[in-house]
């Protein structure tokens, strides 16, 4: 068997094992969802500061941060699941991070700007976007249990994998005019276009299904999104199109700068868990934005 088969392979395998664990976690039950994206969070915070402490002149606190990264998308979701109230949950988060920048003046290091900087990236780009992905899941009112609605959370990671299917497929066919080259020059503008399609499609059958089963055998709403039209789940569509090709642009730009190919190998075949998250890291927040506008209005 050639090299290109096994990998091939082995990337197919844990490609199946990955939407499995993804899909399985988000939609069995509320706990398997918080439990899942912390240690997504934990990993993805842990592979991040392994990559920046290896520039020259930084030297963040790789263990003190992952650790107040996952104890933030706790609180969180404490708060979103009614089981915190008020600010107290985040005084610890707030006490570590005031902890990382004053602990600067005694450590002595080469550029505590640096540290400063790379520590709250971090916080920023990794921890705040998980996190907000609880808003996705729990509708946060002055209920004592708010329900679990899994679908929203799931859909933006089905709209992601159809899109990145999508640009592949429609890019190695028809990829002529380059998306982002200074970045990342397998992009091209067919293969967005092709990406985006598919979401469309996708993401009208959600809502479509959505709308044909909206109420139980009680008559109560089965999932958050109930009052969504179909027109509304294809904006959130492109929505997550557009911001998860700007996350995926982002992280490749972070590995340019860095000067590396993929920022870690936890996942066979498929590189480090920021090259898996990439694209949601842009998405989840933009889709929050979007959702919540929508209620609002």
């Amino acid at each position: 068997m050639s090299e290109k088969m096994k990998n091939f392979i082995t990337r197919t395998i844990f490609g199946i094992l990955f939407v499995i664990i993804m899909v399985g976690g988000i939609i069995w039950r509320p706990d398997s969802f918080i439990l899942l994206f912390a240690i997504i969070t934990g990993l993805a915070l842990w592979e991040y500061t392994g990559l920046v402490n290896d520039i020259k002149g930084v030297q963040v606190n790789r263990f003190i941060s992952t650790v107040a990264g996952v104890y933030f998308f706790f609180a969180v979701a404490a708060w979103c699941t009614g089981i915190a109230e008020g600010f107290i949950a985040f005084v610890p988060y707030i006490l570590t991070m005031l902890y990382l920048i004053i602990s600067e003046l005694f450590l002595k290091q080469e550029n505590p700007i640096n540290n400063w900087a790379y520590t709250m990236l971090g916080q920023m780009y990794i921890t705040l976007p998980f996190s907000l992905i609880n808003l996705l899941a729990f509708s946060v009112t002055s209920e004592t249990n708010p329900a679990y609605n899994w679908l929203l959370p799931l859909s933006i990671f089905i709209f992601l994998w159809a899109n990145d299917t999508g640009a592949y497929c429609i890019g190695s066919l028809l990829g002529r005019h380059k998306l982002f080259p200074r970045v990342s020059p397998g992009k091209s503008w067919e293969g967005s276009i092709g990406g985006a399609v598919l979401v469309m499609i996708v993401a009208y059958a959600i809502g479509y299904i959505n709308n044909m089963t909206l109420y139980d055998a009680e008559n109560q709403p089965t999932l958050f999104s109930a009052t969504q039209s179909i027109a509304e789940w294809m904006g959130l569509g492109l929505v997550v199109v557009v911001f998860g090709t700007l996350g995926d642009l982002v992280e490749s730009l972070f590995k340019r700068t860095l000067g590396i190919k993929d920022s870690g190998n936890i996942l066979p075949g498929h590189g480090g868990m920021l090259d898996r998250f990439d694209s949601s890291l842009m998405a989840i927040p933009a889709a929050v934005i979007y959702l919540y506008t929508l209620a609002a209005v």
